[in-house]
């Protein structure tokens, strides 16, 4: 055989056995769920603001900079829904770096699967402890999603994985909004086929069982730019992209349209400060165009306590070992300046 098979690994139920959210938390994190879908189906105004380091890479950093969140939230609690993004598995075009806590719970350490899915739980456990905020989180892998279902509040499908077959049908399979990000060519048909085949039902095969799914009623897109054929990057998040995705949206089977924007990746072409223009380019075409206003639900932003990235073996509290992201002063400003153009 080609595969060599290391270690069985835990079963989610027993990973949550052992790491349990309590009643109280799941008590909260029910009524957030509530929060985010009503502003996803238009029952309420708020915007959402899913905000937080490229790649939740150290427990502690992590978790200081949630709770940093926390007064701000209440803050702008009037204009604003904040979901701190706890990124735990990391996609990689080539295969090669870091691929994540789940999967590397020590960045300078070998892969320890079994670790890893115990940091993940861990992280995401103690951050809504200690923030009072459920949080966002990528589904790389979806055989993981047994182990945070009961923790996440949203939940987003990369550029590579939207169009997985395995992805589209297992998200079908969600009770919380799911963001189907446009590949990396920018396509907006096959983004939208994702979310068509994210709120329908189906019937396949999951983690050795056979299943069937309801369908997610709050799968929408998230817009995060595109690569050219010639290797350069190419936004959509203006205001005539946001328009042609609005008509593309109108001629489709599907419900609750809504369009989250990724302020980095290709539409900053990874140069992380210039988040803070295209967040509020975003905001005033919200204010121009009122089916603008109406798709475009919320914005996706990479920040971290340091600004900018540093190599794996580098110790810097709080800045990010992945991409490159806006450092907390930065972070603040900007948040506070997103809530006000909201009212």
């Amino acid at each position: 055989m080609s595969f060599t098979f290391l270690n069985k690994l835990p079963s989610p139920s027993e990973i949550k056995e052992r790491f349990p959210l309590s009643p109280e938390l799941a008590a909260l994190k029910k009524e957030r769920d509530q929060m985010i879908t009503d502003i996803i189906t238009g029952k309420d105004d708020r915007f959402l603001l899913i905000i937080g380091p490229c790649s939740a890479d150290k427990e502690d950093s992590v978790c200081d900079y949630v709770s940093r969140l926390t007064k701000i939230q209440e803050d702008v609690k009037d204009q604003l829904v904040i979901v701190p993004r706890v990124y735990t598995n990391k996609p990689r075009t080539t295969g090669e770096g870091y691929k994540g806590i789940a999967s590397q719970p020590d960045p300078e350490k070998a892969p320890d699967m079994i670790e890893g899915l115990i940091a993940m739980r861990k992280m995401h456990i103690r951050a809504i402890e200690e923030s009072g905020l459920t949080c966002a989180d990528e589904m790389l892998y979806p055989e993981n999603w047994g182990y945070v279902e009961d923790l996440l509040s949203y939940v987003a499908i990369g550029a590579r994985s939207v169009e997985d077959q395995q992805h589209r049908l297992t998200v079908s399979g969600f009770d919380v909004a799911s963001g189907m990000k446009n590949p990396t060519s920018g396509d907006f048909s096959v983004m939208l086929n994702s979310v068509y085949a994210a709120q329908h039902p189906h019937h396949f095969v999951y983690r050795g069982f056979e299943v069937e799914t309801p369908g997610n009623p709050l799968t929408h897109v998230v817009l995060r730019g595109a690569v050219s054929k010639h290797g350069n990057t190419t936004q959509n998040y203006h205001y005539e992209d946001l328009i042609r995705l609005h008509d593309m949206y109108e001629k489709m089977d599907l419900i609750n349209p809504a369009a989250i924007i990724d302020c980095n990746h290709s539409n900053s072409g990874k140069k992380f400060k210039e988040q803070i223009r295209i967040a509020k380019e975003v905001m005033h075409n919200r204010k121009l165009s009122s089916d603008i206003h109406t798709l475009v639900k919320g914005l996706m932003i990479e920040s971290y306590i340091e600004e900018g990235n540093q190599p794996i073996g580098n110790h810097v509290y709080g800045k990010s070992i992945t991409d490159p992201c806006l450092g907390w002063e930065d972070t603040k400003a900007l948040i506070y300046d997103i809530a006000e153009m909201n009212a």
